[in-house]
């Protein structure tokens, strides 16, 4: 049974002291050092669906349209698993000593993927990978939010996940050079192609030694001592030499710290009072895992099959789509501080659903050519990425904050399971009909989820913009609780 051993009760000004801090360094080396978390799954997710292809040659691993999309739903798969276990444990043990863990763990699933040889060993490589990058977000997402001031949460959270495509642009890079026959055998490039992924991150692991344990987490813990180390070095790198003189903080908590909270307490808090925020987070994570997984797992080959593109080219026409989910929530990440969370969320998931049914609409008629069709699949993602983003940010700040890795974990896990594990195997299937008509109830599909996730979101959104994260939802540790 886990320990719930209460300690005394204590007021605490943390929470205030983050809010109330300046834009500085400090901010910039958290988000160079946790955010490379979505550039590496962007790497990994655009080396896979660019080389999709090329794993369809007898001379590489000689892989189906159903096989490359089940080693897609593999990699899915390891990430929802990753999320469950590292998510429970970032609640448990804390956010940086999880970091290393799971970064390892893409490490070495990205250096093994190099090596396989068929299809069963690419999948289970794949698996690790999408472990190590599903264990990734539960202890990234909450760090950031807790270690962010609140008046830029959404827009820095929205951009950090936009980071993804920078990821994806490294990636669509690299396939040009790996993938060109002319330059390195077709069964050299695409292995070496993981080993950039490995590369990074063995570089990340270095900065990661400067990122502090969140001070909100180690007060709720019981250890008010550590929290306020960490706190006041914390300031101290703010601060540093300057004459900035901090605003004096007016609220305080209390709190009543626990060693661990159960599991049982958790989701108890989870489904019963927080049930409505829990249907909002699974509604949007589910429609937008399905849109994105589906559609980038399998982009080549819609490329390949429907437009000629050849094998070898189809990176440089993710360039465009890269530039305009990276675009997206970088540019619309600041109305989700101003206008607000409710509005924007509903309104980005419901236009990014009306732009897809209407792609998919003149994909039918066939109007389109390989360069009309990745501009019109830009023009979605621009707006579809921010709402993307935004489904990352409800899940990591409305929830409390003994609570926010596992409640990222679990609903990352359900709504990609819903989403993500089904989609890269069901457009997959209905590419390889080679029908654009059944590619198009595809499409019809995703865009319905979008629309669908816009109501919930804008009858439950929660307008969080600009509020601490205790205010937004009280921590378990500040409520009476036996």
């Amino acid at each position: 049974m886990v320990s719930q051993d209460r300690c005394a009760a204590l007021q605490t000004d943390i929470p205030g002291r983050l809010d109330r801090l300046p834009w500085s360094r400090f901010h910039i080396l958290l988000i160079a050092a946790l955010g490379i978390t979505w550039m590496l799954d962007g790497l990994e997710v655009t080396i896979v669906g660019a080389i999709s292809g090329v794993l369809e040659d007898t001379h590489t691993l000689h892989l189906s349209d159903s096989q490359v999309g089940a080693v897609a739903s593999c990699y899915v798969s390891g990430a929802v698993l990753g999320a469950l276990i590292f998510g429970w444990m970032t609640d448990r043990f804390g956010r940086s000593k999880i970091f290393y863990v799971t970064l390892g763990l893409y490490l070495l699933g990205a250096m093994l993927s190099a090596f396989s040889w068929n299809f069963l060993s690419f999948a289970l490589f794949r698996f690790l990978t999408g472990a190590g990058i599903g264990g990734e977000y539960s202890a990234v997402n909450s760090a950031i939010d807790e270690l962010m001031p609140a008046r830029l949460r959404g827009r820095l959270a929205l951009a950090i996940n936009g980071s993804f495509w920078l990821g994806a642009v490294l990636g669509a890079a690299s396939t040009i050079f790996l993938l060109n026959p002319a330059i390195l055998p077709i069964d050299v490039g695409w292995r070496l192609g993981f080993g950039i992924g490995a590369v990074l991150s063995a570089g990340i692991l270095l900065l990661r030694g400067s990122v502090p344990e969140s001070p909100r987490w180690l007060i709720t813990h019981g250890q008010p001592q550590a929290a306020e180390a960490v706190m006041a070095e914390i300031e101290r790198r703010v601060v540093g030499k300057s004459n900035i003189r901090l605003p004096e903080v007016q609220e305080h908590l209390t709190i009543h710290p626990r060693l661990s909270f159960g599991l049982a307490l958790v989701l108890r808090a989870m489904f019963g009072e927080n049930l409505a925020r829990s249907m909002l987070v699974l509604v949007l994570m589910a429609a937008q895992a399905f849109l994105y997984n589906a559609l980038f797992f399998t982009y080549a080959l819609v490329l390949i099959h429907f437009y000629g593109v050849r094998q070898q080219d189809a990176g440089y026409f993710l360039l465009p789509l890269a530039a305009g989910n990276f675009l997206g929530p970088l540019l619309l990440g600041r109305l989700f501080d101003t206008i607000g969370r409710r509005v924007m969320i509903a309104g980005t998931y419901a236009l990014s659903g009306i732009l897809l049914g209407l792609t998919g609409y003149l994909f039918v008629l066939g109007v389109f050519s390989a360069v009309t069709q990745t501009l019109a699949w830009s023009a979605i993602f621009f707006v579809a990425s921010a709402a993307a983003s935004s489904a990352y940010l409800t899940a990591s700040e409305v929830f409390p904050l003994e609570m926010r890795g596992l409640a990222i974990a679990v609903f990352y896990a359900l709504g990609t399971a819903a989403g993500g594990i089904l989609g890269p195997w069901f457009f997959g299937h209905l590419i390889g009909t080679g029908s654009r008509v059944l590619i198009l109830y595809g499409y019809l599909v995703a865009a319905g989820l979008m629309l669908a996730a816009a109501g919930v979101a804008a009858r439950f959104g929660i307008d969080a913009e600009q509020k601490s994260l205790e205010s937004i939802a009280t921590p378990l540790s500040a409520r009476s609780l036996s």
